[in-house]
């Protein structure tokens, strides 16, 4: 009863986070018409670390400690310092249907950073699922690029989306940390590297006037947290790869708000491209096929 319990728990807030966290790259996007990227993400996850800040004192937690504090550490410094420093530089360039399609090979980044670690071994399948993304990739490139989007912009969102791999990877290796205070102290620590890099930039440091900024905000801090703590939720019930499928669901999400309230084409390249990359994950990371006895362990 208790596995079965935990399975609906997790699925129930697999389904969730995906359909939230479909709408942050619109999110950043509002947000950079206003703010400077390090600064705009800097500020945004102060916020929010501030938040479960106050929630852990609420519900009485515990700080990690050792071991666990240094997991909570690294999460941050990967998942939202690295991720979403690149993002939010991405972003200024390139449209969130695009860098969310991008972001969906995050399952097959984490598949290979495990062989890389030595997790697991690297099979045909991540092979051909490799190749398949990496053409699908190309085809969505090709079209912003020829629009002058700058391709570091692109492989910026490329990086983001291996810096989250990695920290899919590395939160499994460490303690567990009850959801809140990992978002905290992982927030706290990307905020800071965030907030430190702004400076080092130069960047202008102002506070968001627009409403329509103010609004992106509000999602981004507020829903956007609750996107991430259900998404520890997930990791705690599912492996990594599993968790991972939320990345796959997102961009059918983010495309249509991005059309909706950015006005991003939605042409040919962008559509089969996409559907290359989808391919790509899930013959590369995603088959029921790759899920092993010892990868079944990890979900009860």
């Amino acid at each position: 009863m208790a596995t079965s319990d935990g399975e609906r728990v997790a699925l129930t807030a697999f389904v969730t986070y995906a359909v939230l966290a479909g709408g942050n790259a619109v999110g950043v996007r509002f947000s950079n018409r206003e703010l400077a990227p390090l600064w705009g993400a800097g500020l945004r996850f102060a916020l929010a670390a501030a938040l479960f800040l106050a929630v852990m004192v609420v519900l009485k937690l515990a700080f990690p400690r050792g071991r666990a504090l240094v997991g909570s550490l690294l999460y941050g410094v990967f998942n939202f310092a690295g991720a979403f420093g690149l993002t939010y530089y991405g972003l200024v360039q390139v449209h969130a249907g695009l860098a969310q399609i991008l972001l969906a090979l995050v399952p097959l980044a984490t598949l290979l950073l495990a062989v890389l670690w030595r997790q697991e071994r690297l099979g045909v399948a991540a092979v051909i699922g490799t190749l398949l993304a990496l053409a699908g990739v190309a085809a969505i490139s090709y079209s912003p690029l020829q629009e002058n989007v700058p391709l570091l912009s692109v492989l910026a969102v490329v990086g983001a989306a291996i810096c989250l791999a990695q920290a899919l990877v590395l939160v499994r290796r460490f303690p567990p940390v009850h959801p809140v205070t990992m978002n905290a102290v992982g927030m706290a620590a990307g905020a800071a590297l965030l907030l430190a890099a702004a400076l080092v930039a130069d960047e202008p440091i102002v506070l968001p006037h627009r409403l329509e900024t103010l609004a992106a905000m509000a999602y981004l801090v507020v829903i956007g947290s609750v996107g991430f703590l259900l998404y520890l939720v997930v990791l705690r019930y599912w492996a990594a790869s599993r968790a991972s499928y939320g990345f796959v669901i997102m961009p059918f999400v983010t495309v249509l708000l991005s059309a909706w309230l950015d006005n991003e084409p939605v042409g040919v390249g962008l559509v089969l491209g996409g559907l290359l990359v989808l391919a790509g994950v899930y013959v590369g990371a995603l088959r029921p096929a790759r899920i092993t006895p010892a990868a079944a362990n990890t979900k009860t």
